[in-house]
């Protein structure tokens, strides 16, 4: 067996871990001191007289003048004893070679013993890597019947492993020691730079690729790997605010949510100007040569991200790097990058998330995943095929026939920040793995509109991650064209057949990928493996390379950029719509996109109207909106509401509709998104976005109304004319703002009653209706006028 490369730091770390056995400790100890007094580094009379003497020394530094009647005997014996092995240690890593030390451990084993004298025992919960991953590699070489005998060893060995480089989630090692070998750990640690874990990201990665590998068929295990990928442990975060002076800002998450809002620019200014250990800038160059001019991109993987009931989903940044210029250049752009990935650890909105999932105690260290875009050159551009999110569960189905088991994606042309984030007047291809052609709508011409308009790219000239429409790079030469888009004429959408198709009629549906290739079935049987072993439902990012389009069924590719459990809403067994409802009792109705799920007793409504919402034209009325809704939110906390708003909640862009955050609607029971061209708003609402993903951590339902289709109930009375309490709760000092938010009380519409939305996914409708309460007795009627104001 080979040791470590002797150091004091090493032979103390071994001995430390086969402390648990004091006898054989000590008598390897003896004999290093033999070894050094054979070998004339030391005589005996001189080492037990410097022992004496440093002993004495510790006793004078804990107060102790007269060591030999203030010291009990044992305890004397006991300090001379721990100095006696510290010199030991420190006298024989110093002078005498690597072999010597190993020679000693063999000799006393082997004495002791042991049936198997390469077999060492020690404690790997003390053991430095080095041997842990030997003696793993030790038992996976032994022969099926003696491995056996150490196959628990191994098992530990792995855990320990696992904690130390990969992740200290308990669900998430469960999981992991049944799928990693020794050699991918190997290879984690071999790619890890500085010391601690890896993070969420980059674990949940790693650990479906395994699973895929194991047990997906070849046709389907052969089409899936990840990118290149390098990772910055999460003890280097800390470092980098020590090595900065930034630690004092470590306690942002014990502010008030003010001051974290005040603070934030300055502390971002600050980590930004953050400078990296040469040790760590050695390894970014190296990553750097290793690239090339390949784009970049710099994601979060953080210790809590991408976990069991907290995904952490858009919370930290994720930045690409074209990577072109000089040397200088690039390494400025990546220790950028990652300076800013370390600052969005603290940016108030994530810290406010952790608040919520009671996780602001938790040590939130963060691992940097550094890895290779996947993608071509177009021309001056550079991007993949396709790129996605894809979930195992299709929670809103927008019709009866599709299976909710099979699952769904999120599809775009492009970089995949177009599927996971709801941007301006733009559209992904939305796939139900059951049926994968099925659009959402059977009209070409709104097939068409709410279709993506706009690609994300590198544009590898001016080095920069920018957005183009797509016309004005799509072609009929385009290699994959045919895959990715289809032509609009005379109302039919038709096969690119021709290099003269103007870019002008396609449309982006991706038909050509899910019907003429093995794409969708692949990947919704992934989806399904990894379900299964993960024993919960999940969602992966992915993206798409079409390896050979000019041939009739070509081979796809799927990298796996991240796999996590799916976050969900906990469905109600059954639910149960009221026969005979009365169109004067429903407030609002739908058909599409249908959950499952009720949410009973509710009293208030927060309403956003579209004319007042999209009357405001400064960005400042908008975010005093933005801070009202979150004013209200937190006045409305014990009481049950939902919202409703015109187009998209959460979007980054305004003109779709309401831009708030997860910490602003937190504690309603349901938000309603409102769309329809006669609201300017778009039938395409949230799902499957990272806003979506929070909405299901915290059990808030999402519905989507669409107010065009000829069986939607919409009463606008109940909107527009029932007066607003909103002044009852918070100030709203600007009369458009004013205009643009309204509290109803369902006891104001209608006295004596409350409201009932109740979701059936398998009938595919959803109502919110009237439910009479009992009235009070007349004596308690001068009591009951109205609700009062909540503190």
């Amino acid at each position: 067996m080979t040791f470590p490369s002797i150091s004091m730091d090493n032979v103390i770390k071994i001995l430390l871990a086969l402390s648990q056995y004091p006898i054989l400790s000590t008598r390897i100890r003896h004999q290093m001191r033999k070894a050094l007094f054979a070998r004339g580094i030391i005589t005996k009379d001189n080492f037990d007289e410097e022992a004496r003497l440093k002993a004495i020394e510790s006793q004078e530094r804990e107060g102790l003048h007269n060591p030999y009647t203030e010291e009990k005997a044992d305890v004397w014996a006991t300090r001379l004893a721990r100095v006696r092995d510290s010199l030991t240690d420190f006298y024989f890593a110093y002078n005498l070679p690597y072999q010597e030390f190993e020679h000693i451990v063999r000799q006393t084993l082997t004495e002791r013993g042991s049936t198997d004298s390469d077999f060492i025992w020690f404690n790997p919960e003390l053991a430095p890597q080095d041997l842990l991953f030997e003696q793993a590699e030790i038992i996976e070489s032994m022969p099926p019947k003696e491995r056996e005998k150490y196959q628990a060893r191994l098992q530990e060995i792995i855990v320990v492993l696992i904690r130390t480089l990969v992740s200290d989630q308990l669900k998430y090692i469960k999981m992991a020691r049944h799928w990693f070998t020794v050699e991918d750990l190997k290879e984690i640690r071999r790619r890890k730079i500085g010391g601690g874990k890896i993070g969420g990201k980059a674990a949940g990665m790693l650990l479906a690729l395994r699973i895929l590998k194991e047990t997906a068929p070849a046709e389907i295990r052969e089409n899936f790997r990840i990118p290149v990928s390098y990772y910055l442990g999460s003890d280097v975060f800390y470092n980098f605010l020590t090595f900065n002076g930034l630690v004092h800002w470590n306690d942002q998450k014990y502010k008030t949510e003010e001051q974290m809002r005040e603070d934030f620019p300055l502390l971002y200014a600050e980590f930004l100007k953050g400078q990296f250990s040469s040790e760590i800038i050695e390894h970014l160059e190296e990553i750097l040569v290793e690239a090339g001019d390949t784009p970049l991109i710099v994601r979060s993987s953080s210790l809590l991200e991408d976990n069991f009931g907290t995904s952490f989903a858009g919370k930290y940044e994720s930045i690409f790097l074209p990577n072109q210029g000089t040397r200088d250049e690039k390494l400025s752009a990546l220790t950028n990058a990652i300076s800013r990935i370390y600052a969005s650890v603290m940016d108030p909105d994530a810290l406010l998330y952790r608040h919520l999932k009671d996780l602001a105690d938790y040590d939130e260290r963060i691992g940097i995943l550094i890895q290779f875009v996947e993608g071509e050159k177009m021309g001056r551009y550079f991007l993949p095929h396709g790129a996605g999110v894809a979930f195992s569960r299709n929670l809103y189905r927008w019709s009866p026939q599709i299976k909710q088991e099979d699952g769904f994606l999120r599809l775009v042309w492009g970089l995949g920040t177009r599927a996971v984030d709801m941007v301006a007047d733009d559209y992904p291809r939305l796939v139900a793995l059951s049926h994968p052609r099925l659009h959402s709508s059977s009209d070409v011409r709104t097939t068409k509109r709410y279709s993506q308009q706009s690609v994300d790219v590198i544009d590898l000239e001016e080095n920069i991650f920018t957005t183009v429409p797509v016309h004005k790079i799509i072609h009929a030469d385009y290699d994959p064209v045919r895959y990715i888009a289809q032509v609009a004429e005379d109302g039919y959408l038709a096969a690119i057949r021709s290099r003269i198709a103007d870019p002008e009629k396609m449309v982006i549906t991706f038909d050509g990928l899910l019907t003429r290739t093995s794409f969708a079935v692949n990947i919704r049987q992934a989806l399904k493996l990894l379900e299964t072993h993960y024993d919960s439902p999940v969602d992966t990012e992915f993206t798409v390379e079409i390896l050979n389009p000019e041939e009739q069924h070509p081979q796809v590719r799927i990298t796996l950029l991240q796999c996590r459990p799916q976050s969900h809403i906990q469905e109600a067994d059954e639910v149960q719509l009221p026969i005979d409802l009365q169109n004067e009792n429903i407030i609002f109705s739908t058909q599409r996109m249908v959950p499952q799920g009720a949410v009973q007793n509710i009293r208030y409504i927060l309403f956003v109207p579209s004319e007042g919402y999209f009357s405001l034209t400064s960005q400042s009325e908008r975010t005093q909106l933005e801070r009202a809704i979150g004013q209200l939110n937190s006045a409305l906390k014990d009481e049950t509401f939902i919202a409703v708003g015109p187009g998209r909640w959460g979007t980054s862009t305004p003109d779709l509709g309401v831009h708030v955050s997860y910490s602003d609607i937190y504690n309603t029971r349901s938000l309603v998104e409102l769309a329809g061209e006669a609201i300017g708003a778009s039938p395409e609402p949230s799902f499957g976005t990272h806003f979506f993903q929070d909405l299901m951590e915290a059990q808030i339902y999402p519905i989507a109304v669409f107010l065009d289709d000829k069986d939607t109930i919409f009463n606008r009375d109940f909107f527009y004319a029932t007066p607003s309490r909103l002044e009852e709760f918070i100030s709203v000092e600007n009369p458009r703002v004013l205009a643009s938010l309204r509290l109803i009380a369902v006891n104001d519409y209608r006295a004596y009653h409350h409201m009932d939305l109740v979701m059936d996914a398998n009938k595919s409708r959803a109502v919110a209706f009237l439910v009479e309460e009992e009235k009070p007795k007349e004596d308690d009627v001068a009591n009951s006028a109205a609700p009062a104001q909540l503190e």
